[in-house]
């Protein structure tokens, strides 16, 4: 039986790359019906993310799509972590072939700026947080993080998120939003946000216990990845619900 092939792309999140989806890429290749991309960001190949506009990001985003749909893939499903489900919202309200939607921590809301500028209660409530991010989450990972991110960087990151927010109410592919409930990298209020302002009749919010900001390479993420993959495999369900497990 032929089985028309799919494209998913992930897209990675700000001060990251793919490394931080781990394998899964490569364990999605595995479906024999699904062709796997994955790029790296502008500015994220070097050891300081500098010199870079959020446009930047988005136009690499978008030309990766119009490099599938060159390649006549009619059917693409969308990955996206933090800052990369931000891109990935975007793609799906500006490209009517992608067909499933996965946001994992999406990045919508954050704690350091606002209107971009410094915003003193974001900067207090981070570090409040700090001492439990350096916890929960890769300590080394966290501090190379802030350590190769300039404040314009940062601020180009605000940028992107008030500019392409506004996508979320345009969003009516199938979409699973999922969060870890020990993330102290991004607020659960952005999943909410998504989840209560697409307009997607396949609507799930999955909340998992236990689970930090590096949900693909700790605790758990053999089932993220089945939940994932479960969700990209099956037919739309047309059901809002959020699953706390």
């Amino acid at each position: 039986m032929f089985l028309r092939r799919k494209a998913i792309l992930f897209v990675h999140g700000f001060v990251g790359g793919i490394y931080d989806y781990d394998n899964f890429p490569n364990e999605l290749e595995t479906f024999r019906n699904y062709d796997v991309y994955t790029f790296t960001l502008p500015g994220h190949e070097k050891h300081v993310v500098k010199n870079v506009k959020y446009t930047d990001w988005i136009n690499s985003a978008e030309k990766q799509i119009e490099f599938l749909l060159n390649h006549n893939y009619k059917e693409i499903y969308v990955i996206g972590h933090s800052m990369g489900g931000v891109i990935a919202a975007h793609l799906a309200v500006k490209y009517k072939e992608v067909k499933k939607l996965v946001l994992v921590a999406p990045a919508f809301r954050y704690f350091y700026f606002k209107d971009g500028r410094v915003n003193i209660k974001g900067i207090n409530d981070t570090l409040k947080r700090l001492p439990s991010m350096l916890k929960e989450e890769d300590k080394e990972k966290v501090i190379e993080r802030i350590q190769k991110t300039p404040i314009p960087t940062m601020l180009e990151f605000t940028k992107l998120v008030d500019a392409y927010q506004k996508d979320l109410k345009n969003i009516t592919c199938p979409t699973l939003t999922i969060h870890g409930l020990k993330d102290n990298v991004v607020p659960i209020e952005g999943t909410d946000l998504v989840y209560n302002t697409i307009k997607s009749k396949t609507n799930l919010l999955v909340n998992i216990d236990k689970v930090t900001h590096d949900c693909f390479t700790k605790e758990r993420k053999e089932e993220i990845k089945t939940i994932i993959t479960n969700f990209l495999r099956r037919l739309p369900n047309n059901k809002k619900e959020t699953i706390n497990i």
